[in-house]
């Protein structure tokens, strides 16, 4: 089922996601999914055949929409002349359980992750998520040293391993413990780093 995004099968992945925020996977059978999403339980298992199956096309449809969100900023950047360390600033916060929806995303990425140690074909999803993640951002550095905003010395990979470690720490405290304070520190910290890596003023606006 891997790769598997198919706009009629979105209420089965709500379902899931929402089983999962209120419940835990645990709850999540087949039978509840499909009374969660209003479809047949036959309707269901056409598709999915294990609850892993779920689970995947869940977590990709998740990382899907935020990483629609991350490109939504790239373009609203483009438009707004805004400098790169805003966007990956922006971008990282995205990840990050700070509010509703995103703490309901975060519940899914959590269930997917314990489930990995079990599963190599779900292991094999996650590997492929950070290494996209981690390319994106070093994509990022890469154009910010062209720009000016990143020192010429500045290895991408590196960079984009340091700001992607940060989140992904950030992320499993906030999903644990999500107090204001909390949320604040952690937005503040990944705008310090993200700054400390683009230093330097954007070239290409001037």
């Amino acid at each position: 089922m891997e790769g598997v995004l198919q706009d009629d099968h979105s209420p089965v992945a709500d379902a899931v996601q929402q089983l999962i925020t209120e419940q835990g996977l645990d709850r999540v059978t087949v039978a509840r999914t499909a009374a969660a999403a209003g479809v047949s339980v036959g309707h269901v298992q056409h598709y999915f055949s294990t609850k892993d199956e779920m689970l995947l096309f869940t977590h990709e449809r998740v990382v899907r929409k935020t990483l629609e969100r991350v490109s939504a900023l790239e373009e609203r950047s483009r438009v707004e002349r805004l400098p790169i360390r805003d966007v990956v600033t922006d971008g990282l916060a995205e990840w990050l359980p700070v509010d509703p929806p995103r703490r309901s995303a975060h519940r899914v990425a959590l269930a997917f992750v314990g489930r990995t140690v079990d599963s190599p074909r779900l292991a094999h999803a996650h590997a492929e998520t950070g290494r996209l993640i981690r390319s994106m951002l070093s994509r990022a550095v890469h154009n910010g040293k062209e720009c000016g905003e990143v020192l010429d010395d500045t290895n991408p990979e590196l960079a984009a391993l340091e700001l992607h470690s940060l989140v992904e720490g950030l992320t499993l405290q906030l999903g644990f413990d999500a107090a204001a304070d909390d949320t604040r520190t952690s937005l503040g910290l990944v705008s310090m780093r993200v700054q400390a890596i683009f230093p330097g003023p954007c070239r290409q606006y001037e």
